[in-house]
């Protein structure tokens, strides 16, 4: 299950993609209408801007917006950030693998070979799950629900 920062991270990345042509939006407005709490939420796009996805501009009309394009922000990304590997056992993690204490023999081992298809497939899926792609199933999906 992703954390509550990693779900309220792309409700609030989906928000900025939807407005990317207003320019940079308030932190205030994304809470009250992504429905976030406010200081849990600064902290989530300080995350975010030093990731290099977004930025933000001080002052008068100033707010956050995306630095990347939607289409080169995907969830794998965004999951790592805020809640480390995705790979459900550490021995098939990509960024953060470590061995695993009772392991006889990795390259043997049935069970690893098993986590490693699910990584490997949950990686993909996610990865190909953009900003861009999120918004476009939204919209299919609302078509559908008219």
């Amino acid at each position: 299950m992703i954390s509550k920062k990693t779900k309220y991270a792309i409700n609030a990345l989906v928000h900025l993609t939807k407005r990317k042509d207003e320019g940079p939006i308030l932190i205030s407005e994304i809470a009250e209408q992504e429905n976030i709490p406010q200081k849990f939420l600064e902290a989530i796009l300080l995350d975010l801007k030093k990731a290099g996805i977004l930025s933000s501009k001080k002052g008068k009309g100033g707010g956050y917006y995306l630095l990347k394009e939607p289409d080169e922000v995907n969830l794998a990304d965004v999951m790592r950030l805020f809640d480390g590997p995705i790979a459900l056992l550490p021995c098939v993690s990509y960024l953060y693998y470590e061995r695993c204490e009772e392991c006889k023999d990795e390259e043997t081992c049935g069970q690893r070979d098993v986590f490693l298809e699910v990584r490997n497939k949950t990686v993909d899926l996610l990865k190909k799950a953009t900003l861009t792609e999120i918004i476009a199933r939204e919209d299919k999906l609302a078509g559908k629900k008219k």
